[in-house]
């Protein structure tokens, strides 16, 4: 496999207030370094243009991806890595949210972006791993970290150190994903009804809410409680939420302008 080739597209829709992502370089989609430092870009693009909403990040093809490019990692010298690991998780940065759509084999750098977005939705037939131990090498891209803190240390230990796969129903299962419908049809339609209900929020709002659960949930209690506590006071003086409390007194839709 080479270390350059493949693409991220990037499209949108919904009048321009979705962003959609997808990966596409063969049947497997493997991730290529091109395509790690690619993901970064598109990031940087998305997060500079207020008119995105959401963001959905897909697979073409049959699989979402088997994972990297395993021979590009000898190409690439070792402290370059730790930025194309970094590049290929710039969706938890974004303050966007994140849904990743996963159909079929959901493997290596493939799971750590999953990892990295907000919300994840996967078909049936779609399988989980990290097989790096299987190379003589470890997840380099946020999944020992964000897998242990998303099903608990002990699973994460087992599915690491053995590289064993787990199912969609299993990743339901332990809330690693939201919902897991039967097939793509399906996986399509959850993803509609979501975008549709976040574009029906302040962004305002959806961003304050992301930044606090990201924040809060590596800290103490406390500290957690008390982020949510100045959270919710700034949020009590936009607009948006002037205009949410009027409309639910008047029995309408509100009309909410980022404010």
């Amino acid at each position: 496999m080479p270390t350059t080739g493949g693409t991220i597209h990037f499209e949108r829709s919904h009048d321009g207030r979705v962003a959609n992502l997808t990966l596409d370089h063969g049947r497997l989609n493997v991730v290529t370094m091109e395509m790690r430092a690619l993901m970064a870009e598109r990031f940087a693009e998305i997060d500079a243009d207020r008119d995105i909403r959401v963001v959905v990040i897909r697979g073409d093809g049959e699989h979402f991806t088997s994972g990297g490019d395993i021979a590009g990692f000898m190409e690439v010298a070792p402290f370059d890595l730790t930025d194309l690991g970094h590049d290929i998780t710039a969706a938890s940065r974004s303050q966007k949210p994140v849904i990743s759509a996963i159909d079929g084999y959901c493997f290596g750098v493939g799971l750590e972006l999953v990892l990295s977005t907000d919300i994840r939705l996967a078909t049936q037939r779609s399988s989980f791993a990290l097989p790096e131990m299987k190379l003589g090498m470890m997840p380099g891209s946020g999944g020992t970290q964000r897998l242990s803190r998303l099903i608990g240390l002990s699973r994460a230990k087992y599915h690491i150190l053995t590289g064993e796969r787990f199912s969609a129903q299993q990743a339901f299962d332990w809330g690693l994903v939201a919902s897991a419908p039967e097939d793509r049809e399906g996986l399509e339609s959850e993803v509609d009804r979501v975008v549709s209900t976040l574009l029906g929020f302040s962004a305002v709002s959806l961003r304050t809410a992301k930044e606090v659960l990201d924040r809060g949930v590596d800290g103490p209690l406390a500290t957690g409680v008390e982020l949510e506590r100045k959270a919710y006071s700034m949020l009590r003086a936009t607009e948006d939420f002037a205009e949410g409390v009027a409309a639910f007194g008047e029995k309408r839709t509100p009309q909410f302008r980022d404010r």
